[in-house]
Parts: C-alpha cells; sequence; structure tokens
C-alpha cells in the first residue's frame, strides 16, 4: 500500500513538473492581466511573433491565453498557429512581449524564447518591424502591428517584414 501511495505521489510530482507553470492557467491574474468572460474593447490591437530556432520555426500555439479548465480568455491571446497575438483589454494599459509569455508560461530573455536557445556565450537576435532590437525581449512594447521576430542560430533565415494584417 505504501508503495501505491508513494508512486501516486512521483507520478503526480512528474506531471507538474513536466507542465509549465502557467500553460493550464485556472484564470488567475497575470502581471495584472486577468481573464474574463469576454474579450475587452478599450484597446483591441495585434502583433505578429515569430520565433525561429536554427532555421526552423518555432510554433505559437492557438489557444494561448484561453485556459481548457476555465471559461475566460486573457486579454493578451491567440486564436490560431499564425503567430498573431491579440491584444483586447478592457481598459487603457501598455503591454510588452513579457507580459504575452507570461500568460503563454514560457520563458523569454536574451538567451531564450520558448524553446528557442541561444548557444552558449550568445544572445538571440530579434528584430522589431525590421529593426535590430538590443534590448531585453521581455521589454518590447505590444504597439498595433508590430512584426517581432526572435531568432537562436545559426543560421539567421532573413526574414520579410509581415504586412498582411487584413482586418486585424
Amino acid at each position: 500500500m505504501r508503495f501505491v501511495v508513494l508512486l501516486g505521489c512521483a507520478l503526480l510530482a512528474q506531471q507538474a513538473a513536466a507542465q509549465s507553470p502557467l500553460a493550464n492557467a485556472a484564470g488567475q491574474t497575470i502581471n495584472g492581466i486577468s481573464c474574463d468572460a469576454q474579450e475587452g474593447q478599450r484597446i483591441h490591437i495585434h502583433q505578429r511573433l515569430l520565433i525561429i530556432d536554427r532555421g526552423k520555426t518555432v510554433a505559437i500555439p492557438p489557444n494561448v491565453g484561453q485556459p481548457a479548465n476555465v471559461r475566460c480568455i486573457y486579454w493578451l491571446h491567440t486564436h490560431t498557429p499564425d503567430g498573431i497575438i491579440h491584444v483586447e483589454a478592457p481598459k487603457d494599459r501598455s503591454f510588452t512581449l513579457g507580459d504575452f509569455f507570461s500568460v503563454w508560461g514560457q520563458p523569454l530573455s536574451r538567451t531564450m524564447a520558448a524553446s528557442a536557445r541561444a548557444r552558449k556565450g550568445q544572445k538571440l537576435k530579434v528584430w522589431v518591424d525590421g529593426k535590430a532590437y538590443s534590448g531585453d525581449p521581455a521589454t518590447i512594447a505590444l504597439t498595433a502591428h508590430a512584426d517581432i521576430v526572435i531568432q537562436a542560430g545559426p543560421p539567421y533565415p532573413k526574414v520579410k517584414l509581415f504586412t498582411n494584417w487584413g482586418n486585424l
């Protein structure tokens, strides 16, 4: 009986460790960003986030910011796996890429973005609207139609500026 209890505890601990801390958030407020019953309409803007790890695109999943176990949606979220971030907030405030990564439950630093890691002694290469960005990527402002590209390499493929905003 003791073995079964210990095995059960070990499996629960392993499962908890395997999940990112906020990936299945229970709708708690994250960085002052709440998970509400519907999308806010005071601010409604979009950005494109592209992460490239050694030449391969890292997927930005659909439904980031939409917990599966709670019927709510964070002010920062995705709907589709195309890297489009939706900022739909009920009040005026500024948001950063670090806020989005916190809602997503993924790491973001000068050396790591989600699963993309810079090589030892190197930093990620970051571009905002086609211009090199040398600061902490977590501080990048999420402004209307910002095009954010983060690369761990080499290689560092040239990326065309995203302009397909359509009705976004």
